[in-house]
């Protein structure tokens, strides 16, 4: 019985880890894909503002 009490614990985080990937694969897309898309740019737009703004010379 010993191999029992040590396979479960394993097997649990494994159901977990899968659904959890099923979670994330499911809500990919869908109605909030422009929302989503649209805060990646502008994230990624303020990055490459701020490497290219000239920085001052005391700093």
């Amino acid at each position: 019985m010993e191999y029992v009490s040590a396979l479960v614990p394993p097997v649990v985080m494994a159901v977990f880890f899968i659904g959890l990937v099923v979670t994330i694969i499911k809500s990919q897309g869908g109605p909030n894909k422009a929302k989503e898309d649209a805060a990646v740019d502008a994230a990624l737009a303020r990055a490459e503002s701020a490497q290219q703004a000239p920085r001052p010379e005391g700093v």
